[in-house]
């Protein structure tokens, strides 16, 4: 039987066991629009195309498949941009499908006409253009499994509008195996030795590809080994927080005694992960440490310094076939493990940043104590985040998202997304008042699907990592990084959700169980103390401050 190429894209989508794709409808595309209408896929239409890129992320991060996002040619294209850099720089499988213009209006600057290849190219896995109708379900299938395979990433592939109308018989093709790979025996012995031997080990977490069992055995394994875990950035739900082998996370925001380890470690084993910049303190932790990486990416994109071995397998195919972690304990004691382990305890422990407004140490440990086990966090870029990293607690895998590479906006729809993927679990956005209205549109997208994020706004009306620089680099010279703020408490009632505006650190729990109790989209509007720079750290007084910023 004959179908369209839009028609067997979606088919091919369906078989892969796509549930939702993200998007911003576009002319370019009717057709695949039209083979959505009878799909078993849910069409899930966002405000914006970087939100639409932003929740096909999330979906990558937190689901099975590849996050999808479909967007239209040219401005739409551009607008979905910072979700494809994103999901390269920290290894994300998603697929961006692109309506582009009719093959004959190709090469005279026609309406909307830009160059998918030239755009996307350096920032991208691959990018493919279907030109040819009969090879609609053998593109999609490629482009699904290039984007779960090596070092995931994103996979752009074009659509030519009369193309996609264009009748084909060639059936939905078979979903492509991902490769099942095992450690060698020799590098498993390698490593089983390298481990026994050594009197500091530390294993480095990071990177997608964790599960539920993958994440508990190896908890186990490093416990019984005695080695302590470290998480990459943004990557920490890799571990549950309460095993006895975890001692943190390195990257911005951490305990300096985190970097101390890293240092004094005599052998790391990074599990999904590489020793990039942001882990490295910019390239100068611990380059010349023994180190074992286990990545299924050949290149190591982004590592940097010595390398011992490479295993190049997924952390759960690793996780599987190492021995009992007694057997490479060697004369190892626990003390080591067990003074990072305490160490990270008391990092975490809550306590009053002082400064004027709401107190966001206090807060934070309100709503540590009010979530679920098993709740998702997640956050946008900038110093507000901090309160969230150190003091909120991750239980299992696929229960964060946040941009690796520091993309402003990102909070609010990988929360809608994951709200509407996994409705009855507490979702919470960490996200300041910048990052906050960069896509806050798309609280609109969970009443159309159900969706019931909390969003936590902490508005101190500047962009706070920027004035953190400026502070240390141009003091009493502030410039291009201030902001004024409607009332986001109103503005989210405006949609029929929950808002409410919190002046005083006493107001937040109640607050808080109002929102939570309230089973709609929520907003809680923090006002702090601009003068608090991360969790425990006043700048300098809120006198100073003003006087500062009126200068």
């Amino acid at each position: 039987m004959s179908l369209s190429a839009g028609h067997l894209i979606v088919k091919t989508l369906e078989a892969h066991g796509v549930e939702r794709i993200y998007a911003v409808p576009g002319e370019s595309y009717l057709d695949v629009l039209d083979g959505l209408h009878d799909s078993t896929i849910n069409t899930v239409v966002t405000r914006h195309e970087g939100g639409a890129g932003f929740m096909a992320l999330a979906e990558g991060r937190l689901g099975e498949t590849p996050g999808i996002a479909m967007v239209t040619r040219g401005p739409g294209a551009a607008n979905a941009m910072i979700a494809i850099h994103t999901a390269w720089q920290d290894a994300t499988a998603m697929v961006l499908f692109v309506g582009l213009i009719p093959l004959a209006d190709r090469g005279r600057d026609s309406f909307q006409e830009f160059s998918l290849e030239g755009w996307f190219s350096t920032t991208a896995k691959a990018v493919f253009v279907l030109d040819d109708e009969h090879q609609a379900g053998d593109v999609v299938a490629r482009a699904m499994r290039l984007a779960a395979t090596g070092r995931p990433g994103p996979v752009v592939v074009g659509l030519p509008e009369d193309v996609l109308v264009r009748l084909t018989a060639s059936p939905v093709p078979s979903v492509l195996p991902l490769p099942d790979a095992a450690p060698s025996a020799a590098g498993l012995e390698s490593l089983s030795g390298m481990l026994r031997d050594a009197a500091r080990p530390a294993i480095i977490v990071g990177g997608d590809g964790w599960d539920t069992a993958t994440s508990a055995a190896l908890a186990e394994f490093a416990a019984a080994a005695n080695v302590p875990v470290l998480a990459d950035w943004r990557a920490y739900d890799a571990i549950d927080h309460d095993a006895p082998a975890y001692a943190g996370w390195l990257g911005y925001g951490r305990a300096e005694r985190t970097v101390q380890a890293l240092n004094d470690a005599d052998l790391l084993v990074f599990i999904g992960c590489t020793r990039g910049d942001v882990l490295s303190e910019g390239y100068k932790a611990a380059l010349d440490t023994p180190t074992i990486v286990v990545s299924p990416d050949a290149e190591l994109t982004g590592h940097a310094g010595r390398i011992d071995a490479h295993l190049g397998i997924g952390p759960a195919q690793f996780v599987a076939a190492l021995p009992a972690g007694d057997q490479v304990r060697g004369t190892r004691s626990a003390a080591w493990m067990d003074r990072l382990r305490q160490e990270q305890l008391d990092f975490t422990l809550p306590g009053s940043d002082g400064g004027t407004g709401v107190d966001l140490g206090l807060a934070f440990e309100s709503l540590e104590a009010a979530l679920d086990a098993d709740r998702i966090i997640t956050y946008g870029a900038g110093n507000a985040t901090l309160w969230g990293h150190r003091y909120l607690s991750h239980h299992g895998p696929k229960s964060l998202a946040g941009p690796r590479n520091g993309a402003m906006g990102l909070s609010v729809p990988a929360a809608v997304a994951a709200s509407i993927m996994h409705p009855g679990r507490h979702v919470v956005a960490i996200c300041g008042d910048g990052d906050f209205f960069m896509n806050a549109q798309e609280l609109a997208v969970s009443f159309a699907h159900g969706g019931t994020p909390l969003v936590i706004v902490v508005d101190n009306g500047i962009y706070g990592t920027i004035v953190d620089h400026q502070r240390r680099h141009y003091p009493q010279r502030p410039s291009g990084t201030s902001m004024s703020n409607p009332d986001f408490a109103k503005w989210i009632e405006s949609f029929g959700g929950h808002g409410e505006f919190v002046a005083a650190t006493e107001e937040f729990a109640p607050a808080l169980e109002r929102a939570l109790a309230s089973g709609l989209p929520a907003v809680l509007h923090l006002k702090t103390d601009p003068a608090t720079m991360g969790p425990g750290t006043v700048a300098h007084s809120t006198v100073a401050h003003r006087a500062e910023a009126n200068a």
